[in-house]
């Protein structure tokens, strides 16, 4: 297959860094037309990214949908988009979110911290920033991966780019490094074992020692007073930022934690403003920051119940930039859907009609992906509310799963 430079701004034709040409076939027709990007995997490969922020970025360049965690390997954007086309998004991408501001070259690792995407480069060692403002910023931070994890699509890119690799003849070990390196490994291990048998006269008078440790141990009891008074003697005696943490049940002189001040404050705002809608998203995230709230995922369930009113379904796509600012990760997703559920359940429940319609306005404006809402439009949780008034809030979501739903039954009654 035809490869190109990753910087197709250099003509070089020794440059280093290539990848294969994208490679598009365009599926159905009317209002099922697709484009398939046959070898997506390999050039995500090639640039050391997860297939899905591609595709994603593709989806947000041409306003249209995309799958971003097929099963068959098979990257579909909806609607005819011709290779060149995508061809020339992609270099877009590789200039946003792969090379390196300062020397130019792709080899970048993405680290994410605090909600914030760097570039680290191993080529001159520059750590580069890259735009919070863009969308697929917003996206790369909901999704990233658990530590130590790698998520679906990319397992999926290594593992084809693997069987293409031992289709040309080439040697790849299992683990991904080079089939010599098991054997090192067993002849250091083998070398730590004969040392370690050397060490005899050391390994005794570490045990001897030891076992003076226990003795002593054995001597001492320890006892700890855990009455309510002295409990709450202690709590007083820790640092602030670990104060915020701790919540001391029963008796009324508890101080009021941070997250009643800060709905409080949203409450007594308003009122004092003339209502919700004339309170400034700003002064809100402001406020929780300096409450020390802002990336903590209870924050999410008290803005639903104190920032909206019973005109909901306008007001999320007012409040949309700062509430993705606060949700940064499916936690923070699941809490914002609780602090709905609160909001629609307990506070105004002639809103449950709406919920549907309120469904429709989270997705559209990209607060909450459809992994976390499809799991709960289907099963009720007593975690937020009442068993009962969870069932009937989740009862109304069925036509925004269905609506859900409707593309993806499309696209396989056309195939």
């Amino acid at each position: 297959m035809a490869t190109v430079n990753i910087r197709r701004d250099v003509t070089d034709p020794f440059y280093r860094y290539k990848m294969e040409r994208l490679q598009s076939k365009i599926e159905g027709k009317g209002n099922g037309i697709k484009t398939v990007i046959v070898n997506l995997a390999s050039v995500a490969n090639s640039l050391a990214r997860p297939p899905a922020h591609v595709i994603k970025y593709f989806g947000f360049e041409l306003g249209a949908q995309t799958n971003t965690s097929p099963n068959d390997d098979r990257w579909i954007i909806n609607g005819a988009h011709d290779a060149s086309k995508l061809q020339d998004y992609l270099d877009g991408f590789i200039s946003k979110f792969v090379l390196c501001k300062k020397c130019k070259n792709p080899e970048t690792e993405v680290n994410i911290k605090d909600g914030n995407i760097t570039l680290d480069c191993k080529a001159c060692g520059k750590i580069s920033e890259v735009d919070p403002r863009l969308k697929l910023s917003t996206f790369i931070v909901k999704n990233e991966p658990k530590k130590g994890k790698k998520d679906k699509s990319t397992k999926k890119a290594e593992r084809r780019a693997r069987k293409e690799a031992e289709a040309r003849g080439e040697e790849v070990s299992q683990n991904g490094g080079s089939p010599g390196d098991s054997a090192e490994d067993d002849d250091n291990n083998g070398e730590l074992e004969i040392e370690a048998g050397s060490d005899d006269e050391l390994t005794k008078q570490i045990q001897e020692g030891a076992e003076d440790i226990e003795e002593e141990n054995k001597e001492v009891e320890w006892h700890i007073d855990t009455s309510e008074a002295a409990i709450k003697a202690r709590a007083q005696d820790l640092p602030d930022d670990l104060k915020r943490a701790l919540v001391i049940e029963g008796g009324e002189d508890a101080e009021a934690s941070e997250y009643d001040v800060f709905g409080k404050w949203i409450i007594d705002t308003a009122k004092e403003k003339g209502g919700v809608d004339k309170l400034d998203s700003v002064e809100v995230y402001l406020k929780a920051k300096e409450l020390g709230i802002e990336t903590k995922h209870r924050t999410l369930t008290v803005i639903p119940q104190t920032l909206f009113s019973e005109k909901i379904v306008k007001q999320i796509e007012a409040r949309a930039p700062m509430l993705q600012k606060l949700i940064t990760s499916e936690k923070h997703e699941k809490a914002f859907l609780g602090g709905i559920e609160r909001f629609v359940g307990n506070d105004k429940p002639e809103l449950i009609p709406q919920v549907s319609a309120i469904l429709i306005q989270i997705y559209n404006n990209d607060l909450i992906s459809e992994e976390v809402l499809k799991p709960w439009c289907q099963k009720a949780s007593k975690k937020y509310v009442d068993l009962k008034v969870s069932k009937t809030v989740r009862k109304s979501a069925e036509q925004f799963y269905e609506w859900l739903n409707q593309e993806d039954s499309d696209e396989e009654d056309s195939e």
